[in-house]
């Protein structure tokens, strides 16, 4: 069934994409802004030890047509679910506030946004649980059919079984967080490795974690870019995504 799901969904986001382009031609200065925090749109049946709330970040909280009708799309898939929307300045300032002395000084030692990106969703995580999404990702069926009451953690295993990060549910408190965190700290302050994918991103996952002894989402429950792309994504940002940031910009600056 999710196969068929997905199929649905990324055949009406190829379609909805093919107007936004006609729609970002006639209406180019056109942004659409999500809030910091939005309400579930209904009451849950059942508690589960995962909060019932979707964290999302981004560069910027004003978006094109595309990247805020995906972020409509998770909130009506999980309409029990909450969103909580959190600026880059904002993220910072979770951490400052939160978190020792070191956590906040390695953090601010970053200096492409996408590892600061992922450095703050372990973090908050495992302050508050939830789940954490990629902006431009989305979700195949409800969350509320994805994750189960006695669930504590739950990885995007991808087809190849390496995990991605794309997609993060957790519990408050979970050790397996906060052992990506610890080794994203370590990766920082050591400074010894090259690109995001490895210092901050689903390297750290796949270097601690077995992906065969870890609870994990199916592949096909979630999947990028159905309804945006790059172009829609990174519009406003001169410098464009991270993968060419990194070939230009060192992930962390030198103490």
């Amino acid at each position: 069934m999710l196969s068929i799901y997905k199929g649905i969904l990324l055949l009406c986001g190829n379609i909805f994409k093919h107007l936004c382009y006609v729609y970002q031609y006639f209406f180019p200065k056109k942004r659409f802004t999500v809030p910091p925090h939005a309400e579930p749109l209904k009451k849950p049946k059942y508690e589960q030890k995962i909060p019932r709330i979707i964290w999302q970040t981004n560069f910027t909280d004003k978006f094109t047509l595309p990247v805020y009708f995906n972020y409509l799309v998770n909130r009506h898939m999980s309409p029990t679910y909450e969103h909580r929307f959190v600026s880059t300045e904002a993220r910072a300032e979770f951490i400052k506030e939160n978190y020792p002395q070191d956590i906040y000084e390695a953090y601010s030692r970053i200096q492409i946004g996408a590892a600061q990106a992922d450095f703050w969703r372990v973090l908050v995580l495992y302050k508050y649980g939830g789940v954490y999404l990629d902006i431009d990702a989305t979700t195949v069926v409800s969350l509320d059919k994805l994750i189960k009451p006695e669930d504590t953690e739950k990885f995007l295993k991808l087809k190849d079984g390496r995990i991605c990060n794309s997609f993060i549910a957790a519990a408050p408190n979970n050790p397996i967080i906060g052992k990506v965190i610890e080794q994203i700290k370590r990766n920082i302050e050591e400074n010894t490795i090259g690109g995001v994918f490895d210092m901050t991103g689903p390297g750290v996952f796949n270097k601690l974690l077995d992906s065969g002894k870890v609870n994990t989402f199916h592949y096909k429950s979630c999947f990028q870019g159905g309804f945006t792309n790059e172009y829609f994504q990174y519009i406003d940002k001169a410098e464009g995504k991270w993968t060419k940031q990194q070939n230009t910009t060192p992930v962390v600056r030198k103490d």
